[in-house]
This record gives structure tokens, C-alpha cells and sequence, in this order.
């Protein structure tokens, strides 16, 4: 094993000198732990919080799953890395494309270039849309694994480095709207921990929980004392654990409990003409049970009839819920996204609103007596950023520096904590 320096997106990572485990909590909105803090139902995590490391991190707009994970794993924000959302419009072929092949994902990951130097590295995701990419160019015939609970039962060595994995794992295949789903995640974390000691672990769960319950809740305690347990386990085994998410979550519901919710190509449509515009919710994936495709921030692209960017800001942007409306530069610039997979138009909802595209494209029956909670908009992309163990005095002085952003955490991880402790 080489234990050389690895280089990517500007940053140096040195050659961890303990596992590093980081997890990505899906939906771990920071009121979450608060809330249990408080509770004292994670106690883990709080002293994670008191000995380690604790803040408030900056996450990725659109604050959704793929574009956060991506920014997570390569240490970079989508400029660099390509993938802006979980769904966006191929413009020259008009179709809309969802963002999880890895042929979209243009930065190498930090996994994959400590395992060509020699390490072991293990990336595990709830949901399968997310593993190729995060499993992207690693080499699964030297010991490296990548796989997904949703897809535990079908795992191969050719695929994804280990079989039998309900067996390994000790737990029957969960269902995909659960808190197994991300239960069988940590507790895979933990067997390869013990057993193989890899040097780097990603662990990305799935917001299930969070969609359909507050902080505070039964079910919401209940989940984050199991994950807390594992969160104790891991660094029992010794590892450094950092702690992240992809986003948070707010409620998106009326006083009355309806969604709060802007159709926004019913809008356009009146002002200019069907067919003139496209609305694409970025948030948008093959599992839309819990939110309905109605996230915070969607992007408009403009067909060359009567709407132009300038035309359709004028029109929305004082409207009530709407926060912001902003042109392909300025989203570009603000957020740091890639020209070439934005809209011409962003519009950002208010903490309490989502927005949508047409009405008839959304059902939202699944969501039953439950108040809509979802993300999306900057209002979502606060998230937890804590290390298992106290940062050195250079990173220290830098977080306080600011801002943090949460795809730093590898960097923090790998090479900000305090050597031997």
C-alpha cells in the first residue's frame, strides 16, 4: 500500500491514520439533533458534539440528494462535479433526464482515488439511483465495495464487490419506504468495519423518516436513537465518524395541513401560452411517495415562443411564496451550478412553500393526512457537520473563519482531526 497523498479539486488529503466513516443522514435537518440533544435520546451524537467537533455547515443548492451527495464525495461544488439536481432537460433532445448515471458525474470521487493508491474503501447508499455514481471508477477486483440496501439481494463480487449480503448483513431486504433502509446501511457499515477494517467508508441513508415526521416526533425519535447507536458502534470500532446531510426539511403545509404548494407551468402557461415554457422539479426521482415531486427550487426553461428569462422573472418574482427568481448567471454565480445543466430561470421557494410544476403532474394522494415536509431551497441547505473527535488548530481556526461548507467534510475529516487520538 502506497499511503501517498491523494490530490483532488485542489485539495490535499493525507492518508488516514485511522477509518474514517463519513455519513451522510438524508433529511438531517440540524433540529433533528438538537431536538434529541435536548431529549437526551442521542447521546452519541452529543458527545460527538461536546469532544469532537460541532457546526453548522453550508450545504449544496438545490438542496437535494444527488447534487449534495456529489458535492460530498468529490470534495467539490456541482460546477466542478456536473450534477445539479436529481432530474434536469436535456435541451437537444428535449427529454427530461434523470441525474444519476455516472457518465454525468464529472469529477473523479475521493473514494475512487484512495482506492487506486492502495486503499480499501467501501461506499454503501440506501437507494440504488445514487451508487453508481458514488461508486464511479472504483475497482471492485481489488477488495472495494459499492452497493445499496434497496438492492442488497441482487449484489454480486462483479457488481459490486460482495455477495450474499442479507446473510453478511444479519437483516432481511427492507422495504424502500422505511428506517431499515438506512438501519441496513450503518449496520452493513458496521460489519465491514469489524471485519475488514476498510480505511474509508461512505454511508448515504435515505430522508423517508424526515418527510413524514418532525423533530420531536415518536417515529423521528425512534430513528434517530437506532442511528445514534450505530453512530456509537463505529467509533466504539475506531473510527473517526463525521456526520453530515444532503439537505434539511421544513414543512411545507397550510394552518389547515393542505401542501403549500405553487403550480408554477399553470402560471406560465396562462401568462404565455402552453408549450412556451417547461417547468422541471429538479427534485424529482423514481420515489416520490413522501414529497409528491415538490421541492423548494425549480428550474424554467424557456421554448422560444413569447417567454424570455427577463419576462418571466417580472412575472414571479413578487409573488407570494416565492423568494426568489433568478436568470442562468445569476443561480450559476450564487450557488455555484453548471451553466450547461441549468434552466434559464431558477425560482426558490420561501421556507414553507413548495412549488411545483403543473398541478395534474403531481399526485399527491400517497401523502395521505400527513403535512407535506420537503427541501430543496436555500432555507433547507443548513445541515450538521460534526466529527467524532476534536479538529487540529489549523482547521479549528479555519471553520472559524468561515463559511463551512459540508462538502468539505472528507477534507476535515481526513486531515483536520488531531493525530493519535
Amino acid at each position: 500500500m502506497s499511503r501517498r497523498n491523494i490530490h483532488l479539486n485542489g485539495i490535499t488529503y493525507r492518508w488516514p491514520v485511522q477509518p474514517v466513516v463519513v455519513v451522510c443522514i438524508d433529511g438531517g435537518d440540524p433540529a433533528y439533533i438538537e431536538q434529541g440533544i435536548r431529549d437526551g435520546i442521542i447521546p452519541n451524537i452529543a458527545r460527538f458534539t461536546r469532544e469532537g467537533f460541532s457546526a453548522i455547515a453550508e450545504g449544496t443548492v438545490p438542496s437535494f440528494t444527488c447534487p449534495n451527495n456529489m458535492s460530498l464525495i468529490t470534495g467539490a461544488p456541482p460546477a466542478v462535479h456536473g450534477i445539479s439536481g436529481n432530474f434536469y432537460l436535456d435541451v437537444a433532445s428535449g427529454e427530461a433526464v434523470v441525474m444519476t448515471g455516472p457518465e454525468l458525474l464529472r469529477s473523479r470521487t475521493i473514494l475512487a482515488e484512495f482506492a487506486d493508491a492502495g486503499a480499501r474503501v467501501v461506499s454503501i447508499t440506501a437507494k440504488d439511483k445514487l451508487r453508481r455514481q458514488l461508486g464511479k471508477d472504483l475497482d471492485l477486483a481489488r477488495g472495494n465495495i459499492s452497493f445499496s440496501s434497496e438492492m442488497a439481494d441482487q449484489c454480486s463480487m462483479s457488481e459490486n464487490g460482495i455477495e450474499n449480503v442479507l446473510e453478511f448483513v444479519g437483516m432481511p431486504l427492507p422495504d424502500i419506504y422505511s428506517m431499515e433502509l438506512s438501519l441496513f446501511v450503518l449496520k452493513a457499515g458496521i460489519r465491514l468495519l469489524e471485519r475488514q477494517c476498510p480505511a474509508l467508508i461512505f454511508l448515504s441513508l435515505t430522508d423517508y423518516i424526515q418527510h413524514k415526521h418532525a423533530p420531536g416526533e415518536p417515529m423521528a425519535n425512534e430513528f434517530y436513537r437506532r442511528i445514534d447507536e450505530a453512530f456509537g458502534r463505529l467509533a466504539e470500532l475506531g473510527a473517526l465518524v463525521a456526520l453530515t446531510a444532503d439537505h434539511g426539511m421544513n414543512d411545507k403545509s397550510t394552518p389547515t395541513g393542505r401542501p403549500n404548494v405553487i403550480y408554477l407551468q399553470d402560471i406560465l402557461d396562462e401568462e404565455f401560452g402552453k408549450g412556451d415554457t417547461r417547468v422541471i422539479c429538479p427534485i424529482t426521482d423514481a420515489f416520490v411517495k413522501h414529497h409528491g415531486a415538490l421541492g423548494g427550487f425549480v428550474r424554467v426553461w424557456c421554448l422560444g415562443g413569447k417567454a424570455t428569462p427577463a419576462a418571466i422573472i417580472d412575472l414571479i418574482k413578487g409573488m407570494p411564496g416565492v423568494a426568489a427568481a433568478l436568470d442562468k448567471a445569476t443561480v450559476c454565480r450564487q450557488f455555484d451550478l453548471p451553466p450547461d445543466r441549468e434552466g434559464d430561470v431558477a425560482v426558490l421557494a420561501e421556507a414553507n412553500v413548495v412549488i411545483g410544476a403543473a398541478a395534474s403532474e403531481h399526485d399527491l394522494s400517497s401523502l395521505g393526512n400527513a403535512r407535506l415536509r420537503s427541501h430543496g431551497a436555500p432555507t433547507e441547505a443548513r445541515v450538521p457537520f460534526i466529527l467524532s473527535q476534536p479538529l487540529n488548530d489549523s482547521y479549528r481556526q479555519r471553520a472559524a473563519s468561515g463559511p463551512l461548507k459540508s462538502h468539505q467534510i472528507f477534507d476535515y475529516a481526513i486531515n483536520g482531526v488531531e493525530v493519535g487520538r
